[in-house]
């Protein structure tokens, strides 16, 4: 950044080009959102063509469209020329409607075409974050033509890794990578080379069962097909990235009882915020009330032991503490697909001994903790009991909430932190005390 500025208030615009040359695209974004209006408008017409494209599709909204203003039209029409279609797409969603016609204009008629048609795919469907640009080959191709082809038309296609192969109805007849047809001899014919078991998705398929695959699967790119079977585009490693990092921030807010937020932290109003988090709020805080009537009906034990009150802080605590340790695991089994619905009684079964496990240790430990404290060995024993009963349903809770949820086609997201200790401190109240009173005999007035 220092050095930038410096290069521009020296004017020595001449070495700001050849500095800029050195500086990796996926490090412009960030340059930028610490420049003026003024001074981006210079170091971005200083970029070269190739590397001002990459960066334009990665800037944040804000600076795309303060940009696209400055743009004289000449310099429009070339920043979407060189944009990928899919990335063209993305900043269409993004700008105000005023900005949109003007980026519509500059584009060419046929390109328009795909656009719209892009923009009818419903949202989070594969359709909507694939691309038209792609390499299709056919089969009575020789290498050598395949790579001519290649070479004639690559710099325009969004990836030319994987290449297609397809038929005069454009299905899919087979795949082939880059690294197949440099290898192999130049009058070998496609066919006899090219993979035949391809895999695709369709165009209505979600997006984050695509972006799975990728991960699943290690591809670079992923064919997308029509209902006829036809390709219609791809989507590449870097938009299913895209999407795995979009659905793992949404997960963190709905876990955090967070309405999510299509908008960064500081872009987000300070009313967008209490309002995506108030709803939450209240139905939890609402919920303790019931905590706080359980509480309530068993004020003769406090009377009779005020000790009692002191362990409900530690018992509610680590349970919620439990509850929330399963839940985080269930859930993130089920985002990696390790965890499936039918593996319910497993997960029930392995939880449960390890609250056993748990909450032996937990009970022994406060309960020597007690004896050498309060020389109160049935002080102890509710307190250690209690752990075990509270562990345990808490362990349980956190294991079918997130799955029940599944079930019930809800985000499993929606059943963490909040949910659980919330039911959990309702749950471990009640069985603290029920272990006291049947214990050290209290009478209580309900």
């Amino acid at each position: 950044m220092e050095k930038v500025i410096e290069l521009i208030q020296t004017r020595k615009f001449n070495d700001l080009k050849e500095y800029l040359q050195k500086v990796n695209s996926a490090d412009l974004p960030s340059l930028f959102e610490e420049l003026d209006d003024e001074k981006k408008l210079i170091v971005y017409r200083l970029l070269s063509k190739e590397k001002a494209a990459e960066a334009f599709a990665e800037f944040d909204p804000d600076v795309q469209e303060k940009l696209i203003n400055a743009f004289s039209d000449k310099e429009l029409k070339n920043v979407m020329n060189e944009l990928f279609m899919d990335d063209t797409v993305d900043l269409i969603e993004e700008m105000p409607s005023n900005v949109v016609k003007r980026i519509l204009k500059n584009i060419k008629s046929e390109d328009r075409k795909i656009i719209n048609e892009l923009l009818n795919y419903p949202e989070d469907s594969a359709g909507s974050i694939m691309t038209t640009e792609f390499i299709d080959l056919k089969e009575n191709m020789t290498v050598e033509q395949a790579l001519e082809k290649i070479k004639r038309i690559g710099l325009e296609k969004e990836t030319i890794y994987n290449c297609y192969v397809l038929n005069l109805h454009r299905k899919i007849r087979g795949i082939i990578d880059l690294k197949s047809l440099v290898i192999a001899e130049k009058d070998t014919i496609i066919k006899d080379i090219m993979e035949t078991n391809v895999m695709t998705v369709t165009t209505l398929e979600d997006q984050e069962v695509v972006a799975k695959m990728f991960d699943k699967y290690n591809f670079l790119a992923l064919p997308v097909v029509d209902t006829e079977k036809r390709l219609v585009g791809i989507i590449t490693i870097d938009d299913a990235l895209d999407v795995l990092q979009d659905e793992v921030a949404e997960d963190f807010e709905k876990m955090a009882a967070i309405t999510p937020s299509e908008d960064s932290y500081f872009k987000t109003s300070v009313f967008t915020h209490a309002k995506n988090r108030i709803v939450w709020l209240l139905v939890l805080m609402l919920s303790a009330i019931v905590t706080g009537s359980i509480i309530t009906e068993y004020e003769t034990a406090f009377a009779t032991v005020p000790l009692l009150v002191a362990f409900i802080p530690m018992i509610m605590g680590t349970t919620g503490n439990c509850g929330s340790q399963t839940s985080t695991l269930i859930i993130r089994g089920m985002s990696n697909d390790e965890i499936k619905l039918k593996d319910y009684f497993r997960a029930v079964w392995k939880e449960f001994r390890v609250a056993i496990l748990v909450a032996l240790m937990l009970g022994i430990a406060n309960g020597i903790r007690i004896v050498v404290q309060y020389q109160d060995m049935e002080l102890a024993l509710v307190v250690g009991l209690s752990l075990v009963g509270t562990v345990t349903l808490a362990k349980f809770l956190g294991c079918t909430l997130p799955m029940l949820a599944k079930k019930l086609n809800i985000d499993p997201a929606l059943m963490a932190t909040p949910v659980i200790t919330t039911i959990s401190d309702m749950c471990s109240v009640l069985i603290f005390f029920k272990i006291a009173t049947m214990i050290m005999g209290l009478d209580v007035n309900m």
